[in-house]
């Protein structure tokens, strides 16, 4: 089989946007199983930037089939606004395809969204406010509305003004604040919805008829390991399944149908929000990193918490999603740094634990234990076309990672570009 899953197995914000770009040129379909508008892809093509939110990154490709997955939850606003962006840019969109089964967000998603969080005070999620997890929440409860309701539009018309009362009625008694406008809302999405009609398919009779024809598949994931609702820290999560697992529930095939799974890992470790994190810095060094590698979100554009790598973390990863190859990111940024350390372990009371907790209070009691190596001079990765041409140190870098996880890297990217990538090995 010929599918391949390229996902985060940090916190999200791994620059998965490019390296699903860069492979996806080998893939006849490219597809995103989980997440909504929350998450954020940058990928960068010549001297243009694009930002993408829900589309898949294949979308630059004509011939290339895009698939939004029955586990993404779709904001049509957002999608019509991105579509949009990316035809005013130059980019064709007739390749997008949307399941059928996807559920869909609603002005009530996000009122609730952001009057949940106000309401949690100090003990704030950190969410987009995007009605992501209200969203789930209506799916898993049994009230959500999926795309395929689009097609009977008096049924259609009769969920919306439900949810909308039902909603409100918990915007006005629980929170005290003045509802949702029934009518406008009905009016405003029953057209967004007509204008997207036309991508709606049946995405899990595609995908598994493409398996069977042998063509070339790649699953793009959203966010990361660690915000999984289920193995992330939690409840410093996102409402989905971004590990390998999701795929199979986000698009309707197999487990048997994935054949490969490539964890993109930053040089070093972010994450954005509340939750413990082991190796997070709080000194110069960290707001080096900060500003050398711009950690700022495409969706929100907060301020990234930054650390050094986290192995203890990644062979978790690697252990639930299977990964089967790696890609490091952002070498470019540890550049000129003249030690760099790397978590191989934590000291839990005094003793040493190689597992990453389930429990935020014992992973807030975790110190990480570092082994420090030799860096490189900046200037020294610029240009670089071969892993063979990277400087002893960072080679050295690589082989420590491979080391402490097990698994290969067959990726190095040294920049945001395309053609700032370094296959090592084939992959897809």
């Amino acid at each position: 089989m010929n599918t391949l899953v390229i996902l985060g197995a940090q916190w999200g914000d791994e620059g998965k946007g490019k390296i699903t770009d860069f492979l996806s040129e080998k893939a006849d379909i490219v597809v995103r199983y989980q997440g909504g508008d929350n998450a954020g892809h940058t990928v960068e093509i010549g001297e243009k930037q694009f930002k993408l939110h829900l589309i898949p990154s294949g979308i630059f490709y004509e011939e290339k089939v895009c698939v939004i997955g029955n586990g993404v939850v779709v904001n049509p606003k957002s999608l019509l606004e991105e579509i949009k962006y990316l035809n005013d840019r130059g980019i064709k969109t007739d390749n997008l395809r949307i399941s059928d089964r996807a559920h869909i967000i609603f002005p009530y998603h996000i009122k609730l969204d952001e009057l949940e969080e106000k309401k949690r005070g100090k003990s704030k999620i950190g969410t987009t406010i995007k009605g992501i997890g209200p969203c789930y929440r209506d799916k898993v409860e049994r009230s959500g509305i999926r795309m395929c309701d689009i097609f009977y539009k008096d049924i259609l018309e009769e969920k919306i003004r439900r949810n909308i009362r039902e909603k409100n009625e918990i915007i006005e008694k629980l929170y005290e604040e003045r509802g949702l406008d029934e009518d406008s809302i009905v009016t405003e999405y029953m057209d967004y919805l007509e204008q997207i009609k036309k991508y709606v398919v049946d995405t899990t009779a595609l995908l598994n008829e493409a398996i069977e024809d042998g063509k070339k598949i790649l699953f793009e994931g959203a966010q990361g390991t660690l915000l999984d609702i289920d193995f992330g820290t939690y409840p410093y999560v996102t409402s989905s399944h971004p590990i390998s697992g999701g795929v199979t529930v986000g698009t309707g095939i197999s487990p048997f149908g994935i054949s490969e799974v490539l964890g993109v890992v930053k040089a070093y470790t972010t994450r954005v929000g509340k939750g413990p994190f082991p190796t997070e810095l709080f000194d110069e060094t960290g707001d080096m990193i900060r500003e050398k590698g711009h950690e700022y979100g495409t969706t929100t554009g907060r301020a990234r918490r930054c650390g050094w790598l986290d192995t203890v973390m990644l062979r978790y990863s690697a252990r639930i999603n299977g990964l089967t190859s790696i890609v490091i990111t952002k070498l470019d940024t540890l550049g000129g740094f003249e030690k760099i350390k790397i978590c191989t372990a934590y000291e839990l009371d005094g003793k040493v634990i190689k597992d990453f907790p389930s429990s935020l209070e014992t992973l807030k009691r975790c110190k990480p234990i570092y082994e420090v190596l030799d860096g490189w001079k900046e200037e020294e990765i610029e240009n670089v076309k071969t892993f063979d041409d990277l400087p002893e140190n960072a080679k050295k870098y690589i082989y420590k990672i491979e080391e402490l996880t097990g698994v290969k890297v067959k990726m190095v990217s040294i920049g945001p570009n395309r053609n700032a990538t370094i296959l090592r090995e084939n992959i897809f």
